[in-house]
């Protein structure tokens, strides 16, 4: 699960709760899925905290600059 994507980790979480949802998974595999669901929703959570204050870094050190096709006032 270390090397796997945001949108990897989205779409295995997603899977997982439709599993859940279904109502049909053994208790067993029931628990081992949620388990897993929550590493996924965990990391991430994680990895969408990590890009938000990247983009707060930057926005705060970065003079604002109009996106192109944008007039000026």
């Amino acid at each position: 699960m270390e090397n796997t994507t945001f949108e990897e980790s989205i779409a295995q979480l997603e899977t997982i709760v439709t599993q859940l949802e279904r109502g049909d998974v053994p208790l067993e595999e029931a628990l081992e899925a949620f388990q897993k669901g929550m590493v996924l929703s965990k990391q991430c959570q994680d990895t969408l905290t990590k890009a938000e204050k990247t983009l707060t870094k930057m926005m705060s050190e970065e003079e604002e600059v109009p996106f192109s096709g944008e007039e000026e006032a």
